[in-house]
């Protein structure tokens, strides 16, 4: 993000209860990752680390066992999979890297190897190469599940390339009954590149489906922004006033609207004094217009407190049940 808003990074679901993803509502564009440059350097660090990965896990009875197994059985492909996610479990990156890419090399038509591969690799910060696992798999396999073109759109999302992450998240909706975390992503996508009104219709088609879903609900409201009114009602829906207030603060500070977002953060303060985020978005504010961070309170009475406020400084993933299928 251009700002370190603290009150608010919206936070969206994983088509197929797989995953929680992050977005930036109102972020700047990120940069297009550099492709990696593979000198022989780079390789000789990279085999040192796996030699050295490989005493570590040596040490592990499990990995041991799993090991010994694949010896005997080199095509059984849970096998492979669970000594990678084992070796990732112990930090052993590199080494389930490498598992991955072994399985994706051996069973170069089974869906459930490709995505491991592509998401260790978009942990390991190679997103041009994650996405591109992905893409190659699904130019061959366009009947693939709708997980694979979901988290093939998150990452063309992540990389700036919006319109290629749109076509993804569409065709994710094309291969399952929709779902409120796939209307989701579609509709971050879609407010990503400014499409405002198509990015409400995706939330509201979300809530239709799950009427509590909080993230959805919070996402429009935040695309609700440019009415302020309706914007708060929505957010209050699903927290306190004064983080309501202090969320609409930070839309209108990444928007350049910073005397509408003075005002939200007085709205904030006067419900809850303490509010952090609120806070926080108030000394950034002081900076970016010059009026520092003082302002005039006015008492809301007693503020609500059926939630406390969950502020996020920096970009964070979730965890739902089923991620990892």
């Amino acid at each position: 993000m251009s700002y370190r808003v603290a009150a608010l990074l919206l936070v969206g679901v994983l088509g197929a209860g797989c995953s929680v993803r992050r977005t930036y509502i109102g972020a700047k564009p990120h940069a297009v990752e550099a492709p990696t440059v593979r000198q022989p350097a780079v390789k000789r660090a990279m085999a040192q680390h796996v030699r050295n990965a490989v005493l570590v896990g040596e040490g592990d009875p499990a990995i041991r066992q799993l090991r010994q197994r694949i010896a005997g059985d080199p095509n059984n492909v849970d096998l492979r999979l669970e000594l990678a996610k084992r070796y990732a479990e112990q930090g052993i990156k590199d080494l389930a890297l490498e598992h991955y890419r072994v399985a994706a090399e051996r069973f170069p038509d089974n869906p459930w190897v490709h995505l491991p591969l592509a998401k260790a690799l978009r942990e390991a910060e190679l997103r041009i190469d994650a996405v591109g696992v992905l893409d190659n798999y699904l130019k061959k396999h366009p009947e693939s599940p709708a997980v694979l073109w979901s988290w093939a759109g998150i990452i063309h999302d992540e990389l700036n390339e919006l319109e290629t992450g749109e076509r993804a998240h569409r065709n994710a909706l094309l291969r399952r009954r929709p779902t409120a975390w796939l209307l989701n992503n579609l509709g971050q996508n879609l407010l990503l590149q400014g499409k405002r009104e198509e990015a409400m219709r995706e939330f509201e088609s979300a809530l239709a489906l799950e009427p509590r879903n909080e993230l959805v609900r919070n996402n429009l409201g935040i695309a609700l922004a440019a009415n302020p009114k309706e914007a708060v009602s929505h957010l209050q829906s699903v927290t306190d006033p004064s983080t309501a207030h202090s969320n609409l603060a930070a839309v209108l500070i990444e928007q350049g609207k910073y005397a509408d977002a003075r005002q939200e953060l007085q709205l904030a303060l006067g419900y809850r004094r303490d509010n952090t985020a609120a806070l926080a978005n108030l000394a950034l504010l002081g900076e970016l217009d010059g009026k520092g961070s003082s302002i005039k309170l006015k008492s809301k009475g007693r503020a609500a407190r059926s939630r406390e406020s969950r502020p996020l400084h920096t970009q964070t993933r979730g965890k739902k049940e089923g991620e990892d299928q």
